[in-house]
């Protein structure tokens, strides 16, 4: 009994030992969702948990200076929770590429085992390793025996069918097609966090031309009232001012929530608050050297877009699982070793050693068509690849069209708003006149003035629209694809 007594003792000890590190780096905090944020607050820009007010104001994501375009590119690349998920992906993919690798490798483990009983096999075998077998030993009963054997155990496959060179294969695509999730993001989200800027834009610019409005209509309002008291306005007049003046001010409300949410949105694309307030710069608009014509244009998105360039990938996968179905019909070839020392005390002696090595062969003959049924769903998957990728193209190609056509009309959207703003100027002025004059009416100055802020307001959006544009063709041709320059 002393070596089983000792050999309890001994893992009574390590057990202990275990479970002591083990209760040591558990705690609820650890696992708790708050644990988790503060473990990881580094790596991403994490949020203020709503629900708890005091710390609302430690936000991380907070911005206190003025943006431009390319800053809120920035920010959203490196913020956004989408791109932060790509990238997530990636770095699984390529953990499990390095688990592909380890097919390569030999395995090589230690173990040690304590054993007693009287079965007559185990009995005679471990006393043999022992090099302690009696003479004259009853092999039918043997007796009760103890053993401590320890050693060490390596396995290295040499051959099987080319599943691990396979493996590692598709485990590259996989990694690539993550690669390429990350490119398409990237490349909608900068397409987006221009839209959200550009719409921001266009609202404090629609707010400025209601101001002046308002400015215009109020002036006109202190200068009927002066002509009222003199005896040269009617009151009827007056009451049309100002509920022309009530109207602006109206649309000043709406301008300034509109302000509001595109702000909002922009915020949500960068992957920081809404809450706070963001100041926008005005700086000149990112060039986009897009391609001039759709020809040229789609010849660019079949080789920048990341769709097309994924479902390939997805593709070589499928081949590849194709190919690993079909050395289903193959052996395996192994080749183990083993080292290792039996004694009945723990006792361990050079003497007593034993070494095993072997080639072992497995080789199915039969699963019952298993092989043959894996085989048919890996190629009715590449049919259907085949498909998804005639299906991507077309897709992409529509995609391409509709962006130039958008384009075309957003151009010729900007020309004629242009036109339009020139008219109404002067048909203000004209009108202007002839109001101070007395000689047009107050709605016909009225209906003159908001011509004049329609016309301002359809060219302001016009612009931006024609940007937006240029920024939705560089999308659809995969111009923002991968990590944006905008220094």
């Amino acid at each position: 009994m002393k070596p089983l007594i000792r050999f309890c003792r001994l893992w009574v000890l390590v057990f202990a030992l275990c479970i002591g590190v083990v209760a040591g780096c558990y705690t609820p905090h650890r696992y708790s969702y708050e644990g988790i944020r503060e473990e990881y607050a580094g790596s991403v820009c994490l949020l203020p948990d709503d629900r708890q007010p005091e710390k609302a104001m430690e936000d991380p994501c907070r911005i206190d200076q003025a943006i431009s375009l390319k800053d809120a590119i920035r920010l959203a690349l490196a913020n956004n929770p989408d791109g932060n998920i790509a990238a997530a992906r990636i770095k699984q993919a390529a953990a499990m590429l390095q688990q592909t690798d380890a097919l390569f490798y030999p395995y090589l483990g230690f173990y040690t085992e304590y054993s007693r009983g009287d079965s007559p096999s185990s009995s005679l075998f471990k006393t043999i390793d022992q090099r302690m077998l009696a003479p004259n030993t009853d092999f039918n009963d043997p007796g009760v025996y103890d053993n401590f054997e320890t050693g060490i155990q390596g396995r290295l496959n040499l051959f099987n069918g080319g599943r691990d060179i396979l493996q590692r294969g598709m485990a590259e695509r996989d990694l690539a097609i993550r690669h390429l999730d990350q490119k398409g993001v990237e490349n909608s989200l900068v397409a987006s966090v221009i839209r959200s800027y550009y719409n921001c834009l266009a609202a404090e610019d629609h707010i400025n031309i209601v101001n002046k409005s308002i400015e215009t209509v109020s002036e006109q309002v202190r200068i009927m009232n002066i002509r009222f008291e003199e005896g040269g306005a009617l009151k009827s007049d007056i009451l049309t001012l100002n509920v022309r003046l009530a109207q602006v001010k109206e649309d000043l409300v709406q301008s300034r929530n509109r302000m509001k949410i595109a702000k909002a949105v922009l915020a949500g694309v960068m992957g920081i608050s809404a809450d706070q307030e963001i100041v926008l710069t005005r700086e000149a608009p990112i060039s986009h050297e897009i391609p001039g014509d759709f020809s040229s244009g789609m010849m660019a998105a079949v080789q920048k877009r990341p769709e097309l360039q994924k479902i390939r990938k997805h593709l070589e996968q499928s081949r590849m699982s194709l190919d690993m179905a079909r050395s289903g019909y193959l052996p395996r070839v192994d080749l183990q070793g083993k080292y290792y020392v039996d004694d009945p005390d723990m006792d361990y002696d050079r003497d007593r050693e034993n070494w095993m090595a072997a080639v072992v062969l497995n080789w199915d003959l039969f699963t019952g068509f298993s092989t043959r049924s894996e085989r048919a769903k890996a190629a009715a998957g590449l049919e259907e690849l085949l498909a998804v990728d005639r299906k991507t193209l077309l897709e992409v190609r529509l995609d391409v069209k509709t962006a130039y056509l958008e384009l075309e009309a957003a151009e010729a959207r900007l020309d004629v708003a242009k036109n339009s703003v020139e008219m109404a100027e002067e048909s203000l002025q004209l009108v202007k006149k002839q109001f101070d004059g007395g000689s047009a009416t107050v709605t016909r100055y009225l209906e003159a003035e908001l011509a004049r802020n329609t016309a301002r307001t359809r060219s302001t959006a016009a612009y931006y629209d024609r940007e937006i544009a240029i920024a939705n063709v560089g999308r659809s041709i995969g111009f923002f694809t991968g990590r944006v320059e905008t220094e």
